[in-house]
């Protein structure tokens, strides 16, 4: 008895938490539509080709809605070697991937979210130079994906708080 009452309670307050889904309302929801509504320009670069590709695939931004939004994205791809062997050549590179960017309302020309995003990789320096290049411009795609993610779901909390 006592069991069952101490569960009941504790269901209720996990039901009074306050937590909500981010995309309620799925595609017609105010959040969805608002990361729909966003211009993402073109970014300079390869890394910039990569990530704006990923963030248009995240926002749902497909031209379909009138632009309200723009995101300008500026990065920064490194590549830098680390694990120095006895012969004096590279044995470890690390790829890294920053974006400052900031979300720009068209309306009143105010920033409503100023942020950076990053992430790194390490590769592997092997003896087929190809191979090496191969890792590198993997690691570059799924850097690209990873800080678009990160971008997307920043706006998406940016969108919800300013409901």
């Amino acid at each position: 008895m006592i069991r069952a009452s101490a569960l009941c309670l504790a269901l209720l307050s996990l039901s009074a938490c306050g937590l909500s889904p981010m995309y309620a309302g799925g595609s017609q929801g105010a959040v969805a539509q608002g990361l729909a509504a966003i211009e993402v320009p073109m970014i300079e670069g390869r890394a910039g080709w990569l990530v704006r590709n990923a963030l248009i695939d995240r926002l749902g931004a497909a031209g379909e809605a009138a632009p309200r939004y723009r995101l300008d994205v500026r990065l920064d791809d490194r590549l830098e070697g680390l694990g120095v062997l006895n012969d004096d050549t590279i044995g470890r590179e690390r790829r890294i991937l920053r974006a400052r960017y900031q979300l720009v309302d068209l309306a009143s020309g105010d920033i409503l979210l100023d942020a950076t995003a990053g992430s790194d990789a390490g590769i592997d320096v092997v003896s087929s130079e190809y191979a090496t290049i191969a890792a590198e411009q993997t690691a570059l795609e799924n850097l690209a994906r990873e800080v678009s993610g990160r971008i997307a779901t920043q706006i998406a909390l940016t969108l919800r708080k300013g409901q």
